[in-house]
């Protein structure tokens, strides 16, 4: 590649005790070379720290100033570029703000939708630009507001500068939704979100050699759905998320019979199979998004992803609640006069659904995983039904008995590939539970069985009945139900649970340190930490509470001040059950600080004491699973 050039002494050791800009300093050495390796940045005169190198290079990757040509090796981008410009014009004018419109100025004084605006309208805002007019924003009212921006990750603030963050982008969107504006202004401001998304997304096209227009529009659907901002925190580069969206763009129902494995898209596109594989996972269940992914499993080992809200799904759901609808009818009008006419028929309701599907939507090939896949499907839909629609009209009413009975048949008819599995478990629990019914715990493992199979409905509903049957286990059994609800994602729901625990049961430390997860949950750093502090400041001595503070710091990505909690919860802890996850998440942390040896050492730490643990099988196999898949990703950059 040749010599590198590097900026001029005043950039890397400016005079006085001003600090270098580190940004500016990678930024002039990728525009004044074509592409430079790691070690470029390492090397006299500018030797910029491991760490320090690390942070900010995944900073300025993550804003699209950056990009990893190939494996080692960076290059700037245009948007880097145009950021390189604004950091090298020290004599730059002040450009004229844009500012919002009137109908948002004069809606009230939210002034965080102010600042909103505002910081994405333009490039970055000085803290004086919001106390003048038009906006006028008192400093109380400012500091206020910025700091809760701030807070929520919405902003950033760099060098007396503020800009918006990705997380920011999309609540921007958001907020819009709240006023109304002219159609004419809202496709504007979506356009400019799609434009800066559809930059990232041609350049990644261009990359890995993605031509197909069907490909191409799903991936760029999917994209603008699914926020990278949520896994970003454990999946650094973005670039890894984007294989993992093409995965589940390129195997879609329309592209049948081709198909691409696991293993096969891993080799050719420089993923680890471990990290494809639980990423989707996570993502097609629906654990990381609203948006969940249906799978089509052939019996040869394929697998297509359709997207629920999609269109294929959007269409798939009219012919079934039109099947179903067409059924239940019939079968309500001849019930009483004509004995021996069409009942509900499941097995002959979806070989129907299926037969009239693969006429308009999937290739008639796919006829045998659709019929093995409905059963989930009509499952999926009855619980939607049931739990979100507002029996209001004559309509919906009519629609919620149907699917009511369509439930109640249902339940002993689920697909037929999980259907003996299903049986066998939930026969062999209810066996169980006959002989010694006072026994929860054989409840609590038939709520696990549930949860496996998806019957999440069905587990809410038996949780609630051993509310009555065992009050004096009321914490554990409530406790458990909110866990069943953050896995539906109604986080909220749930947290109305602890809170409702938490003042029935007020020294219940346990309970309180359970919210303080939950304020994580919610993205509430300042509320979690405070809790946690405050269990910290009262049971000083309590490994646990630490290992908790460590992993909300590390969620929130203020790794070196994890680590620290991590080791103190080690220092107290000694041996306690938890310690194996302690490991692990440090080992997380160092790998985020660039630490690779601390990072393996911890990793191979925490998974020796896992498999030595008395954990349940499925709790050790997670913890395994997470530490295999950042072995194999520190490997890769080795």
């Amino acid at each position: 590649m040749g010599n590198i050039n590097y900026p001029p002494e005043e950039i890397y050791r400016p005079p006085g005790i001003k600090k270098p800009d580190f940004d500016q300093i990678i930024l002039w050495i990728l525009y004044n070379n074509d592409i430079c390796k790691w070690a470029d940045f390492h090397q006299e005169p500018i030797e910029i720290p491991t760490g320090t190198l690390s942070r900010h290079l995944n900073k300025l990757k993550s804003k699209g100033f950056v990009e990893n040509f190939t494996r080692g090796y960076y290059r700037i981008t245009s948007e880097g570029k145009k950021k390189f410009h604004e950091l090298s014009s020290a004599k730059e004018e002040t450009p004229k703000l844009n500012y919002p419109p009137k109908i948002i100025l004069k809606s009230g004084r939210n002034y965080s939708h102010w600042i909103l605006w505002l910081v994405y309208n333009n490039n970055y805002c000085k803290r004086s630009e919001f106390l003048e007019t038009p906006l006028s924003i008192n400093q109380s009212s400012l500091s206020k507001n910025l700091s809760l921006l701030i807070e929520k990750g919405f902003i950033i603030k760099e060098d007396g500068k503020f800009m918006i963050t990705r997380a920011g982008k999309s609540e921007y969107s958001r907020m819009l939704k709240n006023y109304d504006l002219d159609r004419q202004t809202i496709l504007e401001e979506e356009a400019k979100r799609i434009e800066e998304i559809t930059k990232k997304t041609i350049q990644f096209f261009e990359n890995y050699n993605v031509k197909d227009r069907d490909i191409q529009f799903r991936f760029l659907n999917y994209i603008l759905r699914l926020d990278y901002e949520k896994v970003k925190s454990i999946l650094k580069e973005e670039e890894t998320f984007h294989k993992i969206v093409l995965f589940l763009s390129i195997n879609h129902p329309d592209q049948y019979p081709n198909f691409i494995s696991s293993e096969d898209f891993s080799e050719i596109n420089k993923i680890k199979k471990t990290t494809l594989d639980y990423y989707v996972d996570e993502i097609s269940e629906g654990k990381i998004y609203p948006l969940r992914f249906f799978k089509l499993k052939l019996a040869s080992g394929e697998q297509y992803y359709f997207q629920s809200d999609g269109t294929i799904e959007r269409m798939l759901r009219v012919i079934t609640e039109n099947k179903i609808t067409k059924v239940a009818y019939l079968n309500k009008l001849f019930s009483k006069n004509m004995p021996g006419e069409p009942t509900i028929n499941i097995k002959s309701l979806i070989k129907d659904i299926a037969k009239k599907s693969c006429e308009f939507l999937f290739n008639k090939n796919l006829n045998a995983p659709l019929k093995n896949f409905l059963p989930e499907y009509i499952n999926y839909l009855a619980y939607k039904i049931e739990t979100k629609k507002k029996l209001t009209e004559t309509n919906d009413k009519l629609e919620g008995i149907i699917w009511q009975k369509i439930t109640d048949v249902f339940q002993s008819e689920l697909s037929e590939n999980l259907e003996d599995q299903y049986e066998v478990q939930i026969n062999g629990i209810d066996k169980e539970i006959d002989k010694t019914p006072e026994n929860l715990d054989l409840y609590f493992l038939k709520i696990k069985i549930l949860i496996y199979f998806n019957q999440y409905h069905e587990a809410i509903d038996l949780i609630d009945n051993l509310v009555e049957l065992f009050p004096k286990s009321e914490k554990d059994i409530k406790t458990l139900k909110a866990a069943v609800l953050r896995r539906m994602q109604n986080i909220e729901a749930g947290l109305d649970i602890i809170n409702e625990l938490i003042q029935k049961f007020p020294r219940d430390n346990d309970l309180i340190c359970y919210k303080a997860y939950w304020m994580q949950y919610l993205d509430k750093k300042e509320e979690a930490i405070k809790i946690i502090q405050k269990l910290i400041q009262n049971e000083p001595e309590n490994g646990l509470y630490q290992d908790t503070y460590g992993e909300i710091l590390m969620y929130f990505e203020e790794y070196e001040e994890a680590v620290k909690r991590f080791l103190k919860a080690l220092v107290l802890g000694g041996d306690d059950w938890y310690i194996y996850q302690t490991y692990i998440k440090m080992g997380i942390c160092y790998k985020a600080l660039d630490n690779r040896d601390l990072a393996v050492k911890n990793l191979k730490k925490g998974k020796d004491l896992t498999n030595k643990s008395v954990s349940d099988v499925d709790t050790k196999q997670k913890w395994l699973t997470i530490a295999d898949l950042f072995l194999t990703e520190i490997e890769q950059l080795e």
